[in-house]
């Protein structure tokens, strides 16, 4: 039987063409169940407060910086959405004065403007701006790796992909977009060969750094939650790493709070990848075939999903 039409966008993609019983299944998960969805390769872990929550994902940055030395360089790749860990990880490194001068640091991706370019560290949605004001200019100078110890995907998108060769990526930060996204790995256009189906996972493994367009539901929740709904000032384009670079990455650990998706999207991906449902139309569900994955949830962070008016 041929995939529905996306509710959404359909031109696209998307999550709301998949079968109506995973859909259901899905939305029945309680928190209790959502816990028991780890097995070998993947773990859900929960933490009660948002203090304990991001002081987790700082100290990510922290274990992966601690590795690394002159002769074994070693690094983070780490997202903006969410942003509340970056003042905190400057913080403990000044605190512990950590010398993480041979440490590096990889951003996700960044936005690209109307011609094809990535936006200034300027433009004031720039994820590059951000980790520099939130986090490595509020690191002592002395303790602080040098800037070209500081990978961000813009210039030569080759260059970046290949820093992932040469320096061990320890974790690959992220969080998950209302298009299940990790980074801007969002789900592929409805077209050519594959306007009835989605593109097969191992071929969607295949794409590296790039310039990608951005899916609808993509603008719009970045214009939510970072433009205060100014849905003009959001870019359509953004590079970003790819599955290439994900899947040389040792660990994938995505921190969800629980506003940059709602509460099904939580459910949706921790059970596909509990089940090792992959398929492309939920890009994170990719993951199930990554060997070492941890989802990280704020628990009243998931709500529910019982229908109420308001």
């Amino acid at each position: 039987m041929a995939r529905p039409l996306s509710k959404v966008a359909p031109d696209w993609w998307d999550y709301t063409t998949l079968d109506p019983e995973l859909l259901a299944d899905a939305a029945k998960l309680t928190v209790k169940a959502m816990e028991k969805l780890s097995r070998p390769g993947f773990k859900v872990v929960m933490y009660d407060t948002l203090e304990e929550f991001y002081l987790a994902e700082a100290l990510e940055y922290v274990d992966a910086w601690r590795q690394s030395t002159d002769d074994n360089p070693c690094g983070i790749c780490g997202p903006i959405g969410p942003t509340e860990q970056l003042p905190l990880v400057a913080r403990i490194v000044n605190a512990l004065q950590l010398d993480v001068r041979s440490a590096h640091f990889w951003g996700m991706d960044e936005w690209v403007d109307e011609t094809g370019q990535p936006v200034p560290i300027t433009h004031p949605l720039s994820f590059a701006r951000a980790d520099m004001e939130l986090c490595f200019r509020r690191i002592d100078r002395k303790l602080r790796m040098p800037d070209d110890h500081l990978h961000f995907p813009t210039g030569d998108l080759d260059a970046y992909s290949r820093s992932y060769d040469q320096i061990r990526c320890v974790v690959m930060q992220g969080g998950q977009g209302e298009v299940k996204h990790w980074a801007f790995n969002d789900p592929p256009r409805r077209t050519g060969k594959w306007k009835n189906e989605p593109p097969p996972p191992e071929e969607y493994r295949k794409l590296k750094t790039r310039v990608t367009d951005l899916h609808p539901m993509t603008i719009i929740q970045n214009a939510r939650t970072s433009g205060g709904g100014q849905v003009a000032l959001v870019p359509t384009k953004a590079a970003t790493v790819g599955p290439v670079e994900t899947w040389k990455a040792e660990k994938v650990s995505i921190w969800q709070a629980g506003n940059h998706d709602n509460p099904f999207g939580m459910r949706l991906t921790t059970l596909m990848i509990s089940k090792k449902i992959a398929d492309t139309s939920v890009p994170m569900s990719l993951l199930a075939d990554h060997p070492n994955v941890q989802f990280n949830f704020y628990r009243h962070g998931i709500g529910t999903c019982e229908t109420e008016m308001h």
